[in-house]
């Protein structure tokens, strides 16, 4: 069966790389908990890129999405001491940059998105064809273009569902919502990507 063309777009995107082993994770909290703060630099570096893309995504504001991150891991050194080694890292992370990109959003009254036109090109693809690499972006231009027609809820839940790769559950506890509100946000996330998508595809925006 065909892939939807919404479907195609949100599958091109990419998702984020699994969670390090737990273990590392939980032995990097324990030593930044004791006071290093080289092993807080480790984890900064493990997960700084993770969630800068994913403020971009959801601000669209390359500077914006860089407060985003620094807010983010300023919460996290601020919070150590109450962090449970034995969670998974990620899950925390994504409800504390869903939040703060909210906050940002509300305090500067913005609601632009991201132009993922301006996010760097993974080096693989430096070795794709030519026609290939044009394709990509303009696949990534698209979605760009139809986040932008979400609300930030909607947003939040397909970022987070079907680009970031996480489960619906995932979602709705970084979200701080049930799994019905959540299903709720994605079953019209993804009908309006799709009409985007057709308009576009139809020369019709």
């Amino acid at each position: 069966m065909r892939a939807e063309p919404a479907e195609m777009i949100l599958a091109m995107a990419g998702r984020q790389p699994q969670e390090e082993p737990s273990s590392v994770t939980a032995h990097l909290i324990a030593q930044a908990k004791a006071g290093d703060t080289r092993a807080f630099e480790r984890l900064m570096m493990r997960y700084e890129r993770h969630i800068y893309r994913l403020a971009l995504r959801l601000l669209g504001h390359q500077e914006d999405a860089q407060d985003a991150t620094q807010e983010v891991f300023l919460r996290l050194y601020k919070h150590l001491s109450r962090l449970d080694e034995k969670r998974e890292l990620v899950p925390w992370l994504y409800r504390v940059a869903v939040n703060v990109c909210h906050d940002l959003v509300r305090r500067r009254q913005r609601n632009t998105m991201v132009s993922l036109g301006d996010v760097d090109v993974d080096a693989l693809t430096e070795s794709m064809k030519t026609e290939w690499r044009a394709e990509l972006a303009q696949q990534r231009r698209i979605l760009a273009e139809g986040l932008k027609t979400l609300s930030q809820n909607e947003r939040a839940a397909v970022v987070l569902r079907d680009i970031e790769g996480l489960s619906t559950e995932d979602v709705a506890r970084i979200l701080g919502s049930s799994t019905s509100t959540v299903r709720s946000h994605l079953s019209r996330a993804r009908v309006k990507l799709k009409r985007f998508v057709d308009r576009v595809r139809e020369g019709r925006t």
